[in-house]
């Protein structure tokens, strides 16, 4: 094959993507004949930002990243779970709150600092911990250090992740909170925090919601289409073996993220252990939120894990409010899972989040162009953050209150 019809082949699987991809869908129906608005500059895919500096919004980086990024790998971070329904709906759970701007504010100037568990960022937009980030680019998550670094984001590093804590830690220049799957086995999860602990990670984020092996079925189409020799790379008894944060762990037994023995007994003997801020990532039920709150959990991150792990539920900002009741104002809660806009992360705010996590975004950034593209992925969701508590007339964080969105 001539590197013509590579390119030419490639650019057709590119296609093939954009078609299924149902915010592409959207905006193909929006242009049948009445529609209103009509959509006159809808994005050309046979002409991709060449840097990020031509990037009108996040989404101008996925496409980017699936033409760089082998397809096993793009699909591993863009799949959801079965029919992908809780992917769905964490975007269109933003469609079902509108806000309500105030007049008359003078929002010339706009604070969108927050202090987070006793240390404050310029911004409340958190980088999501996500996994095996060198699949996407060389630098992996040294390079979402970097950036999170330049823009003084709080960020969460993945138990997989491709980088170890220590080397996490070093190139944010900064402390960073360690998320922990605790596996089935105590004393990996105890191997895990004391090593989260030693580097300096002020906080400990355990994930609730792995408790079965997920189907991802966008993920095993693609990686069918991959015509690359993997098995050096990937093995399945090997995978946590191969992950830095494990190194010196005995892992006997185990060799998956997924954990069916996490109880409220676990989390109170976690809780005996850890020595420094314990937060539950995954809450969904206000139940749960309470009984966190009772427990004395420092912080929750109310997540469906970005639609990875179940199929479903619902989107993550439809069950926000409830759980901001139910814990109020014991404790922080955070939220992540489908954010892509200044105003999709303001209307959390408004509705009492104290900060949002963002994942892939940052990914299609990493992916399209390393360190510059998760710059421009965060450079872009603070302007718009900022754009839109002035549009709402909030010209601080404590101004966002829940009167300024309601649900249609």
């Amino acid at each position: 094959m001539s590197p013509q019809d590579v390119r030419i082949a490639s650019r057709r699987r590119l296609l093939q993507f954009l078609a299924a991809s149902p915010f592409f869908a959207q905006c193909a129906s929006a242009g049948q004949p009445g529609s209103d608005p009509v959509p006159w500059a809808p994005r050309d895919t046979d002409k991709l930002i060449a840097s990020p500096t031509q990037a009108l919004d996040v989404f101008d980086f996925e496409p980017v990243m699936k033409e760089n990024v082998p397809p096993a790998h793009f699909g591993y971070m863009a799949t959801g779970v079965d029919d992908e329904v809780t992917l769905r709906a964490n975007r269109e759970g933003f469609l079902k709150f509108r806000m309500r701007p105030r007049r008359l504010v003078d929002v010339t100037r706009i604070d969108m600092s927050v202090e987070i568990l006793g240390t404050r960022y310029d911004n409340p937009i958190v980088i999501a911990p996500t996994g095996s980030n060198r699949a996407f680019h060389p630098d992996g998550e040294i390079a979402v250090a970097k950036a999170a670094k330049a823009g003084n984001h709080l960020q969460l590093l993945s138990t997989v992740s491709t980088t170890s804590i220590e080397d996490a830690i070093a190139a944010r220049g900064a402390p960073i909170w360690f998320q922990l799957y605790t596996t089935q086995r105590w004393e990996i999860a105890e191997g895990l925090v004391k090593r989260a602990e030693g580097a300096g990670a002020p906080a400990i984020a355990v994930t609730l919601d792995v408790r079965s092996p997920a189907k991802w079925t966008t993920f095993v189409r693609l990686r069918r289409t991959d015509t690359r020799e993997c098995a050096s790379c990937h093995g399945f008894s090997d995978y946590l073996a191969r992950k830095p944060n494990f190194a010196g762990i005995d892992l006997a037994g185990v060799s998956s993220t997924v954990v069916t023995n996490l109880s409220w007994d676990l989390i109170k003997r976690l809780r005996d252990l850890i020595k420094v801020k314990l937060v539950l990532k995954g809450i969904l039920a206000f139940e749960d939120a309470r009984l966190a709150a009772d427990a004395g959990i420092d912080a929750i991150i109310v997540s469906n894990h970005g639609g990875r792990v179940e199929d479903g539920a619902g989107s993550t900002i439809e069950v926000l409010p409830e759980i901001v009741e139910a814990v109020d104002g014991r404790m922080p809660v955070l939220i992540d899972s489908g954010f892509r806009r200044g105003t999709d992360v303001v209307k959390a705010l408004a509705l009492g989040a104290n900060a949002v996590c963002i994942g892939r975004p940052y990914l299609w950034g990493l992916g399209a162009f390393g360190q510059a593209g998760v710059e421009r992925v965060l450079d872009i969701l603070r302007a718009e953050t900022r754009v839109a508590m002035q549009q709402l007339g909030a010209p601080s964080l404590k101004d966002l209150t829940p009167a300024m969105v309601r649900r249609v």
